[in-house]
C-alpha cells in the first residue's frame, strides 16, 4: 500500500540584514514554491514556526533564527467537464480561440473548484495540452475573472509551448475595449513599470517595490457622456496593467471595484451619466481582437469577439455606437505592419 504524500519542509537562517524586518515580508521575499496568499494561509493555519515556535505574522525578527515553512501536498483535484456558458470563435486541429464571459475564472483554484473556463473547455473541446498540468489544461494566457474577451487555447503540447514563446516575444497582437471615467483625447502611451501594491497585496501599482516595466498604448474611439471609450494595446502583459495604467492617468475603467472606477463616477456630473457608470459590469474592459501567427500553418490570423450585450447597452446609453469587427480576418489586411501593429502582450 503506497504511503501518503508528506509535506515539504523548508527552513530558512534569517540573515543579520533582515533583522527588524516583519515575518510575513521577510518570507514574502524568499524564494517559496507558494503564492503570498497561500503563504499567508499557512501562517494562519500554525505552519510556520521560528525556532520552533508558532509566531505571530508581524513578528520582528532578529537575525539568525531558524525559519520553518511547512507546506502540505497539494489536495487532489478531479476537474470536471462543465456545460457552461462560453463562445468558440474558432477551432482547427491545433488551437481554438473562444471568448469568456464575465464573472468566469480562467481556471479552478482554492474557492473556484467549478465554473471556470476549464470546465467549459473539458465539455466543449475534444483535446487539449497537459502542458499546463491537471488544472490549466490548454490555458497559454488568462484574463481577469471580469474581463471579457478573447483566449486563445492550445490542443496539444507542441502548440502550447510554440504559443507561448509567441507571447513572451511580444508578437502577439492584444486589442481590448475599455470605458473610462471621464474625458480623455487623442492618443497615448503610458510607459510606467507596474507591482504589487506595498500596502494591499491584492492590489497592483505603478512605481511600487521591484516593479516590471509595462507599457500600454490607447487611442480615443469616441467621446461618451462623462465617459470615454478606448481601444488599448498593452506590449506587456503585466497582471491588472491595463486598469492600472489608466487609473494611474486619472481615468479608471468604469465599474471598476479595485481601481477606482465607482468611486470617480459618483463624481461625474451629468446625472444620467453618472447613474450608468455606477451601474456599470465589473469593469467594463473586453478583450476585442487577437492576433498572432498561426504555429501551425505560418499564416497571420485575426480574430474579434462580439462585445458583450451589458457592455454594448453602457456604450449606447453613454451615446455612443459599439464597435464592430469582424470575427476572422485571413489574410492582408489581418497582417501587423511593423513593431507597432504587433504589439502583444
Amino acid at each position: 500500500m503506497a504511503s501518503a504524500p508528506r509535506s515539504d519542509i523548508h527552513r530558512l537562517t534569517v540573515p543579520p540584514e533582515a533583522r527588524g524586518e516583519r515575518l510575513d515580508r521577510f518570507l514574502a521575499g524568499r524564494d517559496l514554491p507558494v503564492s503570498r496568499s497561500r503563504l499567508q494561509a499557512l501562517m494562519a493555519e500554525g505552519r510556520v514556526r521560528v525556532d520552533g515556535r508558532v509566531p505571530k505574522p508581524s513578528r520582528k525578527l532578529r537575525g539568525g533564527e531558524v525559519v520553518e515553512v511547512e507546506i502540505p501536498p497539494p489536495e487532489r483535484w478531479d476537474v470536471e467537464p462543465e456545460e457552461l456558458p462560453i463562445q468558440v470563435i474558432h477551432e482547427d486541429p491545433w488551437l481554438a480561440v473562444v471568448a469568456k464571459p464575465r464573472g468566469m475564472v480562467v481556471h479552478p483554484a482554492p474557492g473556484h473548484r467549478g465554473g471556470t473556463l476549464v470546465n467549459a473547455l473539458l465539455h466543449r473541446l475534444r483535446d487539449l495540452s497537459g502542458v499546463g498540468g491537471v488544472l490549466r489544461p490548454g490555458i497559454v494566457h488568462r484574463l481577469d475573472r471580469d474581463t471579457t474577451g478573447l483566449i486563445v487555447v492550445a490542443k496539444d503540447d507542441e502548440t502550447h509551448r510554440m504559443l507561448q514563446n509567441r507571447f513572451r516575444a511580444r508578437s502577439v497582437e492584444k486589442v481590448y475595449l475599455a470605458v473610462v471615467i471621464g474625458r480623455m483625447r487623442g492618443e497615448g502611451v503610458i510607459d510606467r513599470p507596474i507591482g504589487r501594491h506595498p500596502a494591499n497585496r491584492k492590489k497592483m501599482a505603478v512605481d511600487a517595490p521591484r516593479s516590471r516595466p509595462a507599457v500600454t498604448r490607447w487611442r480615443v474611439l469616441s467621446e461618451l457622456r462623462g465617459a470615454t471609450l478606448l481601444e488599448v494595446r498593452i506590449e506587456t502583459g503585466r497582471t491588472h496593467q491595463i486598469r492600472v495604467h489608466l487609473a494611474s492617468v486619472g481615468h479608471p475603467v468604469a465599474g471598476d471595484p479595485v481601481y477606482g472606477g465607482a468611486a470617480r463616477a459618483r463624481g461625474v456630473g451629468d446625472p444620467v451619466a453618472r447613474r450608468l457608470l455606477l451601474a456599470a459590469p465589473a469593469q467594463a474592459l473586453h478583450a476585442w481582437k487577437l492576433g498572432f501567427e498561426h504555429p501551425r500553418t505560418g499564416e497571420y490570423v485575426r480574430f474579434t469577439a462580439p462585445v458583450p450585450e451589458d457592455l454594448a447597452a453602457l456604450i449606447r446609453g453613454l451615446g455612443g455606437e459599439v464597435p464592430k469587427g469582424k470575427e476572422r480576418n485571413l489574410g492582408e489586411e489581418a497582417r501587423p505592419v511593423g513593431r507597432s501593429a504587433a504589439d502583444g502582450s
